[in-house]
């Protein structure tokens, strides 16, 4: 199977070219990604635990899905087909911000990405492909934050990222998206 590629971008978010997924994560370049939050009628959000095999954050709870778009595809489709991929569920998406990190990780690579946040609603239990899930739980955002703070080493940089700097952002767009 050829190694998946990303989509390099610059500060704008404009496509400049593409690169195979590990070697943007050695180099760290800056690639276009998307990190999709999930919320239930109660405002608590869905998260996940990546699987134990991941060449990164293995074992880490980090928000619904999160992945790379493809060459050609929307931001709203590549967090649809992920989340089907992930979490075995569709449900509508809202894209409501984006913002750039670097994360350098135990291993050696390094995160460097342009992450557009998308929120959407659902009520029933995920079907979770094992292969890229070890687990998942509601959690309310309130708990989420105090989680992160007391015992930081069980979430994913980037989720911690996207939970300080969009913790407000995330929570009213939710709460509007349920009105």
């Amino acid at each position: 199977m050829m190694e998946e590629q990303v989509i390099l971008v610059n500060a704008q978010d404009e496509q400049i070219g593409t690169m195979p997924k590990m070697e943007a994560h050695e180099k760290a370049v800056l690639h276009r990604a998307f990190s999709v939050f999930i919320f239930n009628a109660q405002n608590e959000l869905m998260l996940q635990q990546r699987a134990a095999h991941k060449y990164h954050s293995p074992l880490l709870w980090t928000n619904t899905c999160c992945s790379h778009q493809r060459v050609g595809e929307s931001n709203l489709e590549a967090g649809t087909r992920r989340l089907q991929e992930e979490m075995g569920f569709v449900t509508p998406l809202k894209e409501t911000t984006w913002f750039i990190y670097k994360a350098p990780f135990d291993n050696g690579l390094t995160e460097h990405e342009l992450d557009h946040i998308m929120v959407g609603s659902y009520e029933a239990a995920p079907v979770i492909n094992t292969e890229e899930v070890e687990a998942w739980k509601w959690m309310p955002l309130e708990a989420v934050k105090a989680d992160i703070k007391q015992q930081p080493t069980l979430y994913t940089e980037w989720f911690k990222i996207i939970f300080e700097k969009f913790y407000e952002h995330i929570n009213t767009t939710n709460e509007s998206h349920h009105k």
